[in-house]
């Protein structure tokens, strides 16, 4: 080996370690690929004060929403991967590429252009109602739905969405046609429940739970397999005898493709600890999320489960971004 060779051998052994030692040397920027007041947003925001501590740097969150996650989450996949700029995203990002227009690329792979770092959290996900519509649960709304058929509709967050998903699962299991109507983000969709222009919608429950203590919105069922400790008092819809209606809602911390793993493996000792404080895990609960945690590779296998599950889903019930 020459001279410049043996050279540029000494100058990597060195700079790696250095550069992870003194991580973060500025500030860390999560983005959230949704409008501010979703339930990512608040989790996000919530880990960034924790995280500023510990790290002994500034941390802040910003929100680029658009494409079902997928504008934001581009940004931070062109990010330098220095841990600088990181992604923390709920799964829809998992789901976006299957529902984009046909002969359309998506402008990332959501999968390989994304290093794991955690699963901080998961959002309980549940079915809402105006009260005016008068069910106070879903085999109500199913009664209602088959006495008018094509009358009612419920919100989501957007074509393609977890929560598009969900609402099309219930029109299946129950044999109703409940219209969907597509918004810009949840906050409008639950706005627009609030105020009766639509009767229905589907919502990790951090977003819809202090509507459903004041009583402007009636809770009908969680969509998920089980109950959720979140709210054990809840009943899910398949045990109210609607099959297969069940989604899952979770955050993902990501960073980009390259970031060092040393870096990664900081950031998810950093997450873990945060999450286990005991005033952070009570704040989760109170708005009915939960904690995970967990490691790099458990949040890679998940974000691969759910980029499966899903698709063969999106394909089945023929659900499109259009």
């Amino acid at each position: 080996m020459n001279l410049a060779a043996c050279f540029a051998v000494a100058v990597a052994l060195l700079s790696g370690p250095a550069v992870a030692a003194d991580y973060p040397a500025r500030t860390v920027t999560i983005v959230v690929p949704f409008p501010a007041g979703a339930g990512v947003d608040v989790t996000a925001r919530l880990l960034a004060e924790r995280l500023a501590k510990q790290l002994g740097q500034s941390v802040v969150v910003e929100n680029r929403p658009g494409a079902s996650g997928l504008v934001g989450a581009a940004s931070v996949a062109r990010a330098a991967p220095d841990g600088l700029t990181l992604l923390m995203t709920p799964n829809t990002l998992f789901i976006a590429p299957h529902v984009m227009p046909a002969g359309t690329k998506p402008p990332i792979d959501v999968i390989n252009d994304f290093t794991p770092v955690v699963m901080p959290s998961q959002t309980t996900m549940v079915m809402v109602a105006n009260p005016g519509l008068g069910v106070t649960d879903a085999r109500q709304l199913a009664d209602l739905a088959r006495k008018e058929p094509g009358k009612l509709t419920y919100g989501s967050s957007g074509n393609g969405s977890v929560l598009q998903i969900a609402g099309e699962l219930f029109n299946q299991a129950a044999h109703v046609e409940i219209r969907h109507i597509p918004y810009r983000g949840i906050i409008p969709a639950i706005d627009n429940v609030l105020g009766g222009y639509v009767n229905v919608t589907f919502s990790g429950i951090g977003a819809v739970k202090g509507h459903i203590q004041s009583g402007a919105l009636v809770a009908l069922a969680t969509v998920e397999e089980k109950r959720s400790a979140g709210v054990p008092q809840l009943a899910t819809a398949i045990e109210q005898g609607f099959p297969d209606v069940a989604v899952d809602g979770w955050y993902a911390l990501l960073a980009p493709k390259g970031t060092p793993a040393d870096i990664v493996n900081r950031l998810n000792k950093e997450v873990n600890t945060a999450m286990n404080m005991p005033d952070v895990r009570e704040r989760l609960m109170a708005v009915g999320d939960l904690v995970l945690g967990g490691t790099p590779e458990d949040a890679g296998k998940r974000m691969q489960h759910d980029y499966d599950r899903y698709g063969a889903i999106v394909r089945r019930l023929k659900i499109t971004s259009d």
